[in-house]
């Protein structure tokens, strides 16, 4: 147990903020609501689809609130009528405006998948790998009007492994990031917090993907487009087109071998890039499901004159 409770609200949407809430119910912390993104359409029907959070909160019956902005000023009242010690923040999606930054008696703090300053923005984990970052971590800060900018609570460090997708290495930094959070809120209620000012060098944007970001130029190297398989698969995925049709790369992994890029130069489907090759292991035809290489070339030969691109 801590060594007092506090009064807290919690803000957040994606799976990685779900250990968090998760360890401040087991430490004993009274949660005054979670507030998370609304349900938004999804999948086939554009069914409206809940947040992660929204779920779990569900499940551990708390109180949950879904407002599409924070700047109403009525919505930003009743953020005030929690009357809360401290707001964590984890993978909200949503930019906090000073009266929410200053509504909590012991102010905001944020949750961040990166070392800041490197990586500050939406998408620290892919763009981490993306770059063939080696190491990253995770951040806890307290946050003010900037971008990711507040000074720092507690920083760990993990290692990027070399097999690491987006999907695994984010529930790495979410499994740390709870492991981290109630010794930050003790020291904070308890007047022990030291905040430290970010490094002014070293810093680095993680701006959110962008779909376009997702088609593969067999031009870049094998390892490029390796990082890209394992930074942007599921979301917001990796494609090239084959014979006009669009090809989902799932996964894949460098190999030796030199060729026209886009060619296959080994079977099932080992494709030569700008530099080195690629052993390409799962892929998808639209409105078809995943395949392994080797079943997908069986259903659907390939000619000498192809070429994906």
């Amino acid at each position: 147990m801590p060594e007092r409770t506090a009064r807290l609200v919690f803000m957040g949407t994606a799976e990685f903020a779900v250990p968090a809430l998760q360890r401040l119910v087991e430490a004993g912390h009274q949660i005054c609501a979670v507030y998370t993104q609304p349900p938004r359409p999804a999948g086939r029907g554009a069914k409206a689809r809940r947040t992660p959070i929204h779920d779990a909160a569900e499940r551990l019956g708390l109180t949950v609130e879904t407002p599409a902005t924070l700047r109403d000023p009525t919505v930003q009242e009743r953020f005030r009528s929690w009357h809360a010690d401290l707001a964590v923040v984890a993978a909200y999606g949503l930019l906090l405006p000073p009266p929410i930054l200053a509504a909590p008696r012991r102010g905001c703090i944020n949750l961040h998948g990166s070392l800041l300053p490197r990586w500050r923005g939406a998408a620290p984990v892919e763009r981490a790998i993306l770059a063939g970052d080696t190491v990253t971590g995770v951040s806890i800060f307290v946050m003010d009007a900037g971008l990711d900018t507040g000074p720092l609570l507690a920083v760990r460090s993990v290692p990027i492994e070399p097999d690491d997708t987006a999907t695994s290495l984010r529930a790495r930094l979410a499994t740390l990031a709870a492991e981290m959070l109630p010794a930050v809120v003790a020291d904070l209620l308890a007047d022990r917090a030291r905040p430290v000012a970010q490094a002014s060098d070293g810093v680095t944007l993680a701006p959110k993907l962008r779909p376009e970001e997702g088609r593969i130029d067999f031009r870049a190297t094998a390892v490029e487009i390796g990082r890209r398989l394992r930074a942007l698969n599921p979301s917001p995925g990796c494609w090239c087109t084959l014979r006009g049709e669009r090809l989902i790369l799932l996964s894949g992994e460098p190999t030796a071998g030199s060729g026209e890029p886009g060619t296959v130069i080994a079977p099932p489907l080992t494709v030569a890039c700008g530099e080195g090759a690629l052993r390409l292991t799962q892929v998808q035809r639209p409105g078809r499901r995943p395949m392994d290489a080797a079943s997908f070339v069986r259903g659907f030969p390939l000619q000498p004159s192809d070429r994906l691109g």
